[in-house]
Order: structure tokens, then C-alpha cells, then sequence
């Protein structure tokens, strides 16, 4: 692809493709953009947690206390699955070296990261600040949420009533919903706004979510195959340290997953699963022979997230043993039936071992990932797609989860000036 012409795509789709190499870089804010209308990503929060000016160094003062210095202790050997999971990670070191140099490489690509901060500033929260909703749930099971759709060419969208001579009030039409256990569209080629209890949230064009625990999921199980979905993403709460420790989530145990209903869901001619996991090996194991036999889902690829900063660097060193700088998207074929045969050997094969790199956004928040699934993706265009444990709203997927409006929050976005 001729460089100007990769530039361009780059520019309107936020997926930079390297010529000769399995890497591709993505920058999401660019790719959620294209769902918006009225409003834009802000960079500055999205990217929060890389784009903060860098902290001086402190002087160093040496001072000698006079005590002998210790010799810093051996580590103690690695136990049988620490063994296997370096064993991974050095069959995957070559590959997500090849593709940070391509990246190294690109003095164009790095130039467009460095001028992320120069955005607008971001829309105001709201003055109760951002609401957890698994707690309203367990309080206000019956609450209700108010969406505000366009409607013919409007330019404005009120979450609020207005009277019936006003111009907002003839272009934005409202709907009452059941905030929980309910499915709540937005349909329309417009962003919408959903209001609960006065705080805002924001919606892409032709997307949906379900709000509900992991004992209302069977509700999305569609009636008949032929209306499953053939893109399915799973980002689990799996229970770690630092997700504890931070409070960020609640979490759940592995077993609590087996149950997920990835054959129901399943469209009558296949999907593929898309699984993210961390680099724990034990999780790994239990993917390998527990999850995806459980689901009837047959392995079929692994996708690599390399997280880079703004300067092009990854976020942490490359081989630090408990804390790499990436993470595994896991791809497997869900089979469904097509004239009670089982259409398994009409699966792509899929470009394993791809690398996708990106600066990352907020704590387990994850890459819109659907669009480099889409050659791999059995039976219908446009595809369906659902993402379970959801904490964002993609346009064209069903997201479902405790908290699928999460960085649907106002202070993520701007609200674009001729809006």
C-alpha cells in the first residue's frame, strides 16, 4: 500500500497497516469517532493514564549511612507453570519485537502521537459525580432511564423536556425504558443520550445494551438461530490482585463463566469468539481445556495487545516477569448448525500471531478490536455482534454487562463545535 494512501486510511478508520508485517497500529479514539455525530472521544481522557506530563526527577542526594550493603536475594527457581508461561512469552518476544520496530520505524505515525493533548476540552460531568450502577441495581432495581433520540435532520440533542414550540422539542423524540434487565436501542443513525437519576450518557448510532448480573444473560438468547450473532467478545472480570487491590470492579471466579451461553448465542451458521485474557498461565490452562470445551468453541488463532506511550515505547519493560506490556486476545469458532450439519470446516483460517499495538485507555478498558475481525467472521454481512461483560457501548453490537454505560460518561467526550 502506497504510503500516503496508508496515511489516509490511518486518518479515517484509526488502523494503520504496516506493509510486510503482522503488526497494525491502532489509535481507538479515531476508531470510536467514526460511531459519533454530535460529539468526538476526547483524547485527553481516554488516554489519560499515558498523556500525564512527566513528573521531574528528584535530586539524588547520596548520602552514606555507613551500614554494608545487602546482596539482593536469588529469586526462588519457577515453579512448572511459571515455566511454561516464560515459554510463551519467549515464543512471542520475536513477534512483538518485529512489530514494535515497525512502529520505531514510522516517524510519521509517532509524530500524529505526540499531538494527542492539543484537543478540545472535555464535556463536564455531572454534579453527583459518576454513579456505580451494579450498587443502584441492588438499590433501585425499578429505576428508569430516559432516551433522547434524533429524529429527522436535527442538529441538537436535549435530554431534557422542553415545551412544543421549541425547535428541540420537533427534532428529539424521548422514550422511557426500564434501565435494568431490559434491552435499550438506540436505532437511529444519530447519537443518543441516555438520562438516569440526571446523569447523561451518551450513545453511538445503531447500538444497544442490556444492563443486567450474569442471571438475567439468557434473556439475549435469541428465539431462533437465524437472528444469533456471529461476532461474539468476552472481556471476563477475572479475579486478579490488581483489580482487587484497586477497587476498580467486582470480579468472579473462573467457574462462573462456564455457564456463559456462547452455543445459544451462536448464529445458525457460526461465530467467532473473541476471548481476552491476561498472561496469568493458570488462566490459559483453563481456556485451553476447560473454557472453550465447555462452550464448543475449537481454537483457532492468538492475537497479541502491545501497549505503547506516546513516544512510541512500550509501557513497562518487555520481559518483566509479572507485568508484561501486553495482553492475548484469544480467537475460537463457535460451529452452530446449518441444515443440522455442522459447518465447522467452512471457518477461515485465521492470520495467527497478529500483533495490534495501541496506547491504552483506563484500566481494563480494551481496543475496539471488531474491525480487524471482520474477514474471519462466518455467515452474514453486516455482521452481529454482541460483547458480554461490556463496559462501553460499540455501534452496530449488542453490549451487555453490570455496567455496559461505564465510559459512556460525559467527561469522556467533547461535543463537536457546529453541533
Amino acid at each position: 500500500m502506497d504510503g500516503e494512501v496508508r496515511w489516509r486510511v490511518f486518518h479515517e478508520s484509526g488502523i494503520y497497516l504496516f506493509d510486510d508485517s503482522n503488526a497494525v497500529f491502532m489509535d481507538p479514539v479515531r476508531v470510536l469517532n467514526r460511531w459519533y455525530q454530535g460529539f468526538s472521544v476526547s483524547p485527553s481522557t481516554y488516554y489519560s493514564r499515558f498523556l500525564k506530563s512527566p513528573t521531574p526527577n528528584p535530586t539524588v542526594i547520596n548520602v552514606s549511612s555507613g551500614k554494608r550493603k545487602r546482596k539482593p536475594k536469588e529469586p526462588p527457581p519457577l515453579n512448572e507453570r511459571e515455566l511454561v508461561a516464560l515459554r510463551r512469552h519467549q515464543e512471542a518476544r520475536p513477534l512483538l519485537v518485529a512489530a514494535h520496530e515497525c512502529l520505531l520505524k514510522s516517524t510519521q505515525l509517532l509524530n500524529a502521537l505526540k499531538i494527542l493533548k492539543s484537543e478540545p476540552t472535555r464535556l463536564s460531568t455531572c454534579l453527583n459525580g459518576q454513579r456505580s450502577f451494579v450498587d443502584l441495581q441492588q438499590v433501585a432495581p425499578q429505576l428508569e432511564l430516559t432516551l433522547s433520540l434524533r429524529v429527522g435532520d436535527a442538529h441538537a440533542l436535549q435530554p431534557h423536556n422542553h415545551s412544543q414550540d421549541s425547535p428541540s422539542a420537533q427534532c428529539c423524540e424521548q422514550k422511557v425504558f426500564p434501565a435494568f434487565n431490559n434491552l435499550v436501542a438506540n436505532d437511529t443513525k444519530y447519537d443518543a443520550v441516555a438520562e438516569i437519576l440526571n446523569n447523561r450518557y451518551i450513545l453511538p448510532r445503531e447500538s444497544c445494551f442490556y444492563m443486567s448480573d450474569l442471571g438475567q444473560i439468557r434473556n439475549l438468547i435469541p428465539a431462533h438461530a437465524d437472528s444469533g450473532f456471529n461476532l461474539i467478545i468476552v472481556d471476563p472480570p477475572w479475579e486478579n490482585a490488581s483489580a482487587h487491590q484497586k477497587s476498580r470492579y467486582p470480579t468472579l471466579p473462573n467457574r462462573y463463566f462456564l455457564s456463559l451461553p456462547i452455543k445459544q448465542l451462536t448464529h445458525s451458521e457460526g461465530a467467532l469468539v473473541a476471548l481476552w485474557v491476561t498472561n496469568r498461565e493458570k488462566l490459559r490452562c483453563f481456556v485451553e481445556n476447560e473454557l472453550f470445551p465447555a462452550w464448543g468453541v475449537s481454537y483457532a488463532a492468538n492475537f497479541y495487545w502491545l501497549k505503547v506511550k506516546e513516544n512510541g515505547s512500550w509501557i513497562c519493560d518487555l520481559d518483566l516477569f509479572h507485568h508484561r506490556p501486553y495482553e492475548c486476545l484469544i480467537l475460537g469458532y463457535s460451529p452452530g448448525k446449518v441444515n443440522n450439519t455442522d459447518n465447522q470446516s467452512k471457518f477461515e483460517p485465521v492470520n495467527n500471531d497478529r500483533v495490534i499495538m495501541s496506547i491504552p485507555g483506563d484500566y481494563s478498558r480494551k481496543p475496539p478490536i471488531a474491525d480487524l475481525l471482520l474477514e474471519y467472521l462466518p455467515g452474514i454481512k453486516p455482521p452481529r455482534c454482541i460483547e458480554l461483560f461490556a463496559r462501553e457501548v460499540m455501534a452496530g453490537c449488542v453490549a451487555w454487562g453490570n455496567e455496559p454505560l461505564y465510559f459512556q460518561d460525559p467527561k469522556y467526550f467533547v461535543k463537536k463545535m457546529d453541533q
